[in-house]
């Protein structure tokens, strides 16, 4: 079963740059058990963000974090002057419109 996890933070607004260029810098050394990730900020709180990735499994999630002394996408929310908030949780369902992206 395909896991996400969802980074939060708030962010003040001379760190946004660093956080996008961390997380875009970040990406070229994307890893292996990591399926997708995003890079998202809300549109109701100007300084919240989150860093959403999705796992093969629970057990490559846990593979990459026994990998590392601490996560790639914790260290990004850093850069930025940001502790962020880790939550789990199990995709259940999951579909994408392939059609709708080109």
């Amino acid at each position: 079963m395909m896991i996400m996890t969802v980074l939060e933070a708030h962010v003040a607004p001379e760190n946004w740059s660093t956080l996008g260029t961390s997380y875009a810098k970040g990406l070229e050394h994307m890893p292996a058990q990591m399926v997708q990730t995003f890079l998202v900020h809300s549109t109701s709180d100007a300084t919240l963000w989150q860093g959403i990735s999705v796992w093969q499994s629970r057990e490559a999630l846990d593979e990459y974090r026994k990998s590392v002394e601490t996560p790639g996408g914790v260290l990004m929310f850093r850069s930025a002057g940001a502790e962020p908030r880790l939550s789990i949780h199990e995709v259940v369902t999951h579909r994408a419109n392939t059609a709708s992206l080109g």
